[in-house]
């Protein structure tokens, strides 16, 4: 795999999955990221962003349906941030937020055994 998107998205671009034994580091890059997945508040905080009308949320749209604080929205999102699963876009005293998709794509590609990324692309 190519990878354009293995450097912006800090995600590894051998497949741990490919039979290829992982670089040290690819793999600890590749563990962050999914790291920060692992959080069941982090999956809903990328599901309303990803559900927003303009796919892209602000802290004080995320704080209520979450039923957290808004310092423990920002750390989550904060994280999602340094992952590369979501971007920050400051417009005055806001800041919105939006998934990234092709890091999303990417991991999806990363965890997706070989034969199986066959099979998806010739239906």
């Amino acid at each position: 795999m190519a990878d354009v998107g293995a450097a912006k998205t800090n995600t590894p671009a051998v497949s741990p999955l490919t039979g290829e034994p992982i670089k040290r580091a690819d793999a600890e890059r590749l563990a962050g990221v999914l790291k920060a997945f692992a959080d069941p508040a982090r999956l809903r905080l990328l599901s309303l962003i990803q559900s927003a009308p303009q796919g892209e949320a602000s802290v004080t749209d995320l704080t209520a349906p979450l039923g957290l604080s808004q310092p423990t929205v920002s750390h989550h999102l904060r994280i999602l941030t340094e992952a590369g699963l979501i971007e920050r876009e400051k417009r005055g005293v806001w800041a919105y937020y939006r998934t990234v998709p092709s890091t999303i794509a990417a991991i999806a590609d990363l965890l997706t055994p070989p034969r199986k990324r066959a099979t998806k692309k010739t239906r």
